[in-house]
């Protein structure tokens, strides 16, 4: 009796999973992925651009697939690439790229542009990027271009069914209101107002997303930008986070959350779903051992104390073993701590995704598409 109680378990079990599986599998072959932002998310487009904010020589890329630097800010993959890989996608193309064509474009698109914000003024030392709203005029270009190969009904339909993430704020910050003292920004706002005066802007792109047909968007809160190695290097004396960068983080991380459960209860449904991504890094960089790194604190690629000073160039300091250190440039996770957070995007509390992780969205969608 226990014997076929345990084969009817194990069957059970079976068919449990295969049903999970192939109900999660045709939606994830079919969903398209949008994203927007900066350097954080940015897969390329820059390398189109005369700007200085580029990532498209060595050792970027250095254990990316091909060795190569691709413009991702990254030794390998960045955080798309690895949401793509766990939702069964192919890695999204940037939009500037001449390789997105044809069949290509109902992958989605990456519209994302180093050195960006929210504001309009904010990485103008940089030059020629793609700020935020011409990112979503690429967008409306992207969708007429994909009604001409599917036809504006099925158009509007893998638009309405796709994956978006959207990542800004620190930019808005570190290359605007910090970036110099007495800077422009620092001198017409206190810092609360500051913030204020972001969410008010946001708010602005958020609702112009939906308008585009976004229903179901990712998006970043701001990391802990006063621990990152650059901002050690110009601001710490004994490997303490910049107080003042990271208070900027918590004026402004609860107000977007605000932001987004007022935009939500506005449209009634859960267009908007919250990634704490200041709980997310600092889970590593607040205790780097429990996650196999030797150091949160010191870049892998970079100068200077903390190698935090300058741009990761052929010349830098280079660390042998980039999945031991959190941090790969003055300003960005390292390949390995991009899985981490992408691993809270997927399977995470609601202390970090909000209202639901990745994986529920995936799996409430496929069963209402």
């Amino acid at each position: 009796m226990e014997q076929n109680n345990l084969i009817l378990f194990f069957m059970s079990y079976i068919f449990i999973c295969h049903l999970i599986f192939f109900t999660l599998a045709p939606q994830a072959e079919a969903r398209a992925f949008f994203v927007f932002g900066d350097s954080l998310v940015d897969n390329g487009n820059n390398n189109y651009l005369l700007t200085s904010a580029r990532a498209d020589s060595p050792p970027y890329g250095i254990d990316y697939p091909t060795h190569r630097a691709t413009g991702r800010f990254s030794n390998g993959l960045n955080i798309p690439d690895i949401i793509s890989e766990r939702i069964g996608s192919e890695p999204t193309l940037p939009y500037l790229s001449p390789e997105l064509s044809g069949e290509r474009l109902l992958v989605g698109a990456n519209f994302a542009s180093a050195g960006i914000g929210i504001l309009n003024d904010t990485g103008i030392q940089f030059v020629n990027i793609i700020r935020i709203f011409q990112q979503l005029q690429y967008f409306e270009q992207y969708q007429q271009r994909v009604s001409a190969l599917i036809g504006e009904e099925q158009a509007e339909r893998l638009v309405n069914e796709a994956l978006f993430l959207i990542t800004l704020g620190g930019n808005d910050f570190v290359n605007n209101y910090f970036l110099v003292p007495f800077s422009a920004r620092s001198r017409q706002f206190a810092l609360p107002d500051y913030v204020l005066y972001l969410i008010s802007e946001y708010r602005k792109i958020l609702l112009r997303l939906y308008e585009l047909g976004g229903r179901r968007i990712l998006v970043t809160g701001t990391g802990p930008i006063g621990c990152a190695p650059a901002e050690l290097a110009q601001r710490s004396r004994n490997g303490e986070c910049s107080p003042d960068l990271n208070q900027a983080t918590d004026l402004f991380n609860p107000q977007l959350v605000q932001l987004l459960n007022n935009l939500n209860a506005q449209i009634g449904s859960q267009v908007y779903i919250s990634a704490n991504a200041f709980a997310m890094n600092m889970d590593f960089i607040t205790d780097p051992q429990a996650y196999g790194f030797v150091t949160s604190k010191v870049a892998c690629c970079g100068q200077g104390p903390y190698n935090g000073l300058g741009l990761c160039t052929p010349i830098s300091n280079l660390c042998p073993n980039r999945d031991l250190y959190a941090f790969w440039d003055p300003f960005h996770p390292s390949e390995r701590a991009n899985r981490l957070i992408v691993e809270r995007f997927m399977l995470g509390s609601t202390q970090y995704m909000n209202p639901m992780n990745l994986s529920t969205i995936m799996l409430l969608d496929s069963t209402t598409t």
